[in-house]
């Protein structure tokens, strides 16, 4: 189950992530952010992200182009690092908040084409991050994570995690 977080341009343009902190910091304090974090289960509390914003019909950019909306997202990013665990990734959330951070080329052919070496920067650096995370609130499962990674074209074996201890 998904709760949508609802961004007009004000909420935009004021980089106000309150909505956002009022959700995570609920579910933190009830640790429904770590058993989301730790399953693989798509039951569990999930966020996705609407954005409602009036835009010009001649604008041929994707949401991702617009430089007040990754800054949104920027900011959010730096204030809750460990976001991308529970996103609703079902609805395509992981992938655009990814596109919000990472730069890309897009065409309607082949759709989004991230730069190689800054996803792959992008990526090692969501697992160094969510892994201390997962680890300050006791989550065991390394799942989540894995299949994060693998959704960004990334495998991370077992192999790896041994090598972090964690």
């Amino acid at each position: 189950m998904a709760t949508s977080i609802s961004l007009d341009a004000d909420t935009l343009n004021r980089l106000d992530i309150s909505a956002v902190e009022a959700i995570a910091d609920s579910w933190q304090n009830t640790a429904t952010l770590a058993k989301t974090a730790e399953s693989d289960d798509t039951t569990n509390p999930q966020l996705k992200f609407e954005i409602e914003i009036d835009r010009d019909p001649s604008d041929p950019r994707e949401l991702s182009e617009m430089p007040e909306i990754r800054l949104w997202f920027v900011r959010l990013d730096a204030h809750y690092p460990w976001l991308p665990l529970i996103l609703d990734w079902e609805s395509g959330e992981l992938a655009r908040y990814t596109a919000m951070l990472v730069p890309h080329q897009f065409s309607p052919q082949e759709g989004i084409q991230f730069n190689p070496e800054a996803l792959e920067i992008f990526v090692m650096s969501k697992v160094f991050v969510c892994l201390d995370w997962m680890q300050k609130y006791d989550c065991v499962s390394r799942v989540r994570l894995q299949f994060m990674t693998k959704m960004l074209g990334y495998e991370l074996e077992d192999g790896f995690f041994a090598l972090l201890g964690a």
